[in-house]
C-alpha cells in the first residue's frame, strides 16, 4: 500500500490531472477523442463574464476541434446537475460571436467527477445534446456532452477503461492506494504526483497561482478605485497612498 494525498481535495486533483499526458489519457478513455494539446489550464475563466455568473473551470484544455473541461466536486449540492449544465453552456456560448452563426467551432465536452457520490448512486451518467428520432436514433447534429462520473459507485459491471480510473480515484480518498491494482502508466504517474511529499509543494504552487490572480485583479481595479476616490473629493495624496499609484497617474485620471 502507498500513502498518498487524497484526490478529494481540488488542489491535489487539479495539479495531478493538469499534466497533459494524464489529462489526455483520461479524456480519451472517457470521451473517445484524442486531444492534441501541450497545456492544461487550471481555474480558467472567460472575460468578459458570460451570463450573470462568473464561471470558473477546474481544468480546461482545447485544441483546434475540441474544448474539454474537467471539474471536480466533493461537497454534494442538490443542484449540481444544473450547475454543470450552466458552465457547459457557458463554454458553448462563449464561442458565438454574432447571430450570423450559432454553430460553435469547437465541440465541448465536460467531465464532472463527483467524489462524494450522488443521490442516484450510478457510476456514470451522460447528458447527450444530440436530437433523436422517435426510435431513439441520434441525428448526429450536436456532439457536445456532459459526463458525470462517481467513483464511489464503481462495480464489477463498470466497463473498462472507465473502471480503472474510477477505482484509482476512489482508492485515493482514504489517503492510501494499492498501486499494484492499476496497470496504466498514467494512473501510476497520478499516484507519484499525489505522494505525501508532493502535497505541500502542490499547495504552495496553488497558493502562488491564487496570489498572482489576486494581485492582477487588484492592479486592474486600482485605476477605477482612484477615479472614484478623486470624484468624491479625497485628497490626491491620500489616494496615491491608498492605491499605490503615482501623482502623475492620478493627474491623468482626474483629467479624464
Amino acid at each position: 500500500m502507498k500513502k498518498v494525498a487524497s484526490l478529494r481535495y481540488g488542489v491535489i486533483f487539479k495539479k495531478a490531472f493538469a499534466e497533459p499526458d494524464i489529462f489526455k489519457a483520461f479524456v480519451t478513455d472517457f470521451i473517445g477523442i484524442k486531444l492534441k494539446i501541450d497545456k492544461v489550464e487550471i481555474e480558467n475563466e472567460f472575460e468578459p463574464t458570460i451570463a450573470n455568473v462568473d464561471t470558473r473551470f477546474d481544468l480546461f484544455a482545447e485544441d483546434k476541434k475540441n474544448r474539454v473541461i474537467v471539474d471536480i466536486q466533493h461537497v454534494r449540492y442538490s443542484d449540481h446537475y444544473d450547475r454543470f449544465l450552466h458552465s457547459h453552456c457557458v463554454a458553448l456560448l462563449e464561442q458565438i460571436a454574432s447571430s450570423k452563426s450559432y454553430h460553435p467551432n469547437l465541440k465541448v465536452f465536460t467531465i464532472v467527477v463527483l467524489t462524494s457520490g450522488d443521490k442516484h448512486k450510478v457510476d456514470i451518467a451522460t447528458t447527450d445534446f444530440d436530437p433523436k428520432d422517435r426510435n431513439g436514433k441520434p441525428l448526429n447534429e450536436i456532439p457536445h456532452k456532459i459526463l458525470y462520473v462517481c467513483p464511489k459507485y464503481v462495480t464489477d459491471e463498470t466497463p473498462e477503461p472507465y473502471r480503472e480510473w474510477l477505482l484509482a480515484i476512489q482508492d485515493s480518498l482514504d489517503e492510501e492506494v494499492d498501486e499494484t491494482a492499476c496497470q496504466r502508466k498514467e494512473i501510476q504517474r497520478v499516484f507519484e504526483l499525489i505522494a505525501p511529499k508532493e502535497r505541500f509543494k502542490m499547495k504552495d504552487e496553488y497558493g502562488m497561482i491564487q496570489q498572482d490572480k489576486f494581485e492582477k485583479g487588484q492592479l486592474a481595479e486600482k485605476p477605477q478605485i482612484a477615479r472614484n476616490l478623486l470624484a468624491k473629493g479625497i485628497d490626491p495624496a491620500i489616494v496615491a497612498e491608498t492605491t499605490g499609484l503615482s501623482p502623475a497617474e492620478l493627474t491623468t485620471f482626474s483629467s479624464t
